[in-house]
């Protein structure tokens, strides 16, 4: 079993209204390992560079992520500096440094092909089906994809999507990848591309699952404090994959559950800048904030009166 995600790892800058954090660990590859690895083992391919400290290694690997794959290179790890105001759901990137991540082509070692679940986080489209290629028998395909693959490799997003089952994306992106503004429509589009699951992320208003003949609405938790929604979506994406990894069963109501993990891990992820709030976070704490989002959406059956 486990759970192999290939992606990025980088370092962040954020400003929001409520703080700032200067070069921290970020990347999508990392809060999703960090949030799937409450579930299940994980294995992280991904690339950095020489800047790259101990500190977060150790960091990962308290966390048993399977570091193998992970490749240090001479020159400098991938950077990502934002903004958030006080519509928190879309950061204005202010600056991107691709660095060694430029030249990313990932090699998975041998105890990471078996991997029978499998997360393509956000890279070129191309990139994740050579991935594919280096898998041996997966039983569920994931991705994540983003505007900048669906504007300028369309097509190739297109034959990546062939390969997988299931879609995670934005809304916007779902908009602008099935060229429909109504997101049910949308959702079928895509499907009709490949992925016959869609999930479609929506900030502070939850997801959507669309599959086969069902929808299911998951609600974001309401918090009292947001300090940074950066990597929420990984982070989502992350408990998502890694309950479906640990509990092995892709049916309607175990997705649905998962989906509401997810949800669970996203809202912690918020309340802290990086990931300092998963470096204190508790298997109790996330028990008991399923229990309350059960609480959230729990209603009773009209009377038959």
């Amino acid at each position: 079993m486990g759970l192999l995600v290939v992606g990025s790892v980088a370092f962040d800058s954020v400003k929001t209204p409520f703080g700032q954090a200067q070069d921290v660990l970020g990347g999508s590859a990392t809060y999703f390992s960090v949030a799937a690895g409450f579930f299940t083992d994980v294995s992280l391919v991904a690339v950095v560079g020489e800047d790259f400290p101990q500190e977060h290694l150790r960091f990962l690997e308290s966390r048993k992520i399977d570091l193998s794959g992970l490749e240090r290179v001479p020159g400098k790890t991938f950077r990502w500096k934002g903004e958030y105001g006080f519509q928190l759901n879309e950061a204005k990137t202010l600056e991107t440094q691709l660095n060694v991540f430029q030249a990313f082509r990932p090699k998975l070692p041998a105890g990471c092909r078996g991997r029978e679940v499998v997360f393509l986080a956000n890279i070129d489209p191309v990139l994740q089906r050579e991935v594919l290629k280096q898998v041996e028998k997966p039983k569920l395909v994931a991705c994540d994809t983003m505007n900048y693959w669906i504007e300028g490799r369309r097509s190739e997003l297109l034959e990546t999507l062939k390969l997988v089952d299931i879609l995670i994306i934005n809304d916007g992106e779902a908009r602008e990848l099935s060229r429909e503004v109504n997101l049910v429509k949308a959702a079928g589009r895509i499907r009709a591309m490949g992925p016959k699951t869609v999930i479609v992320k929506r900030g502070e208003y939850g997801a959507l699952l669309f599959a086969d003949g069902e929808i299911f609405h998951a609600p974001a938790y309401p918090l009292e404090f947001v300090f940074d929604p950066t990597g929420a979506g990984d982070s989502f994406a992350g408990g998502f994959m890694g309950y479906l990894a640990k509990t092995m069963d892709f049916g309607p109501r175990n997705i649905r559950k998962a989906i509401i993990f997810g949800s669970v891990l996203a809202s912690f992820n918020v309340e802290d800048f990086s990931l300092n709030r998963f470096k204190k976070l508790r298997w109790d704490e996330i028990k008991e904030r399923y229990r309350e989002f059960r609480k959230l959406t729990h209603f009773e059956d009209l009377s038959e009166d």
